[in-house]
């Protein structure tokens, strides 16, 4: 008898930290959504809080003008049903145009992490003038992971705003037009599908794809066995946006190469002449290895130039291994842990659904 309350208190226990540790969205309410997030922030306001997940169905939640939803709380999980079901989207004004009062959503918490779902700015980009800075999510957190994240917009799509960040992205899907991948900190794209929406709607103009702005952190944006999907519009791999910007593109496949721009990188920097840009066994669709010997660059900022070249050798690209990126952090290992837990969630809300 002794034996049996004791088993019967530790599966009360097991169920009161799984109902503690997760939070179920009801499916296509928008207010659902809401009062989940404001509810683990607070529940997760600790940065030693053990793991919350929360679990959003299939379904639109429209935040319509609504910008800037904040994520604060620590070690939160956002785990949509699936990337195409479960779309979070706003629509802000055009005369709230701004990289940093657009964002679908604002991330000031650490070691969030996304799985399956897709974040959309809808503001009426060819209808905004001569910009149209909607971000998805602006990070000022630090240690987020996604993994089979879609976001849609056009430019500033992704803004990580965090001088010493260290962010890494999975299976995940990209979409914008001109510095859609942009900022600081150390990021890793890891087998991701980038696609580059038309400039303007005719598809003419130029795409620019990442625009980082490194300053204290060692790697900036390293691209690793991604692919590259072009609309109609030429683009560009990067460009500077000012300090000391890097950025790295290893093993990419081009679905168009003949869209690349002949310098490969905008020679035309924002506010720094100076970078680090470089590329390495970049292939056709077919896998073949469409890399120049050679790319010299002269990078432009007004009156200041720099030449450079920038194509790397197979043991420079071997610095760029994630566990030299992330030694310490390794978000690869824990993407594996965590995609288990949301699997196990996900299966359960199904069976109870049924």
């Amino acid at each position: 008898m002794k034996h049996l309350k004791q088993v019967i208190l530790v599966f009360i226990l097991l169920v009161t930290v799984s109902l503690k540790a997760q939070i179920v969205v009801e499916a296509g309410n928008v207010e659902s959504l809401l009062e989940a997030i404001d509810k683990a922030n607070h529940q997760n306001e600790d940065s030693a809080s053990q793991r919350l997940f929360v679990f959003i169905p299939n379904g639109v939640y429209d935040l319509g003008e609504r910008t800037l939803t904040q994520i604060w709380g620590h070690n939160i999980a956002l785990i949509g049903e699936s990337m195409e079901g479960t779309i979070i989207r706003n629509a802000p004004s055009v005369e709230n145009e701004s990289i940093s009062k657009t964002a679908t959503l604002l991330n000031r918490g650490w070691n969030t992490y996304l799985q399956d779902l897709t974040l959309q700015n809808a503001l009426d980009y060819y209808h905004s003038g001569a910009a149209g800075r909607a971000v998805c999510w602006q990070d000022k957190g630090n240690y987020t992971i996604f993994k089979r994240v879609r976001m849609l917009s056009y430019q500033d799509t992704y803004y990580s705003h965090s001088e010493e960040c260290s962010h890494y992205f999975e299976d995940s899907e990209l979409h914008g037009t001109v510095d859609f991948l942009c900022g600081a900190g150390d990021v890793y794209f890891n087998r991701c599908l980038i696609v580059t929406e038309k400039r303007n709607l005719d598809g003419s103009g130029e795409n620019v794809i990442a625009a980082p702005r490194t300053s204290t952190s060692k790697w900036g944006y390293v691209f690793n066995h991604c692919t590259i999907r072009n609309d109609m519009s030429t683009f560009a791999f990067a460009r500077g946006w000012h300090t000391n910007p890097r950025c790295v593109w290893l093993n990419t496949t081009l679905e168009t190469p003949e869209k690349l721009m002949s310098t490969r990188f905008d020679p035309n920097g924002i506010r720094s002449v100076d970078n680090a840009f470089f590329e390495y066994n970049t292939m056709d669709a077919n896998g073949r290895n469409i890399t120049p010997n050679s790319n010299v660059v002269t990078f432009k900022v007004n009156d200041q130039q720099c030449e450079a070249e920038t194509i790397m050798d197979k043991k420079q690209a071997k610095k760029f291994v994630l566990k030299n990126v992330f030694p310490k952090w390794q978000p690869d290992k824990k993407t594996r842990a965590l995609e288990k837990q949301s699997t196990r969630m996900k299966k359960q809300y199904l069976k109870t659904a049924l």
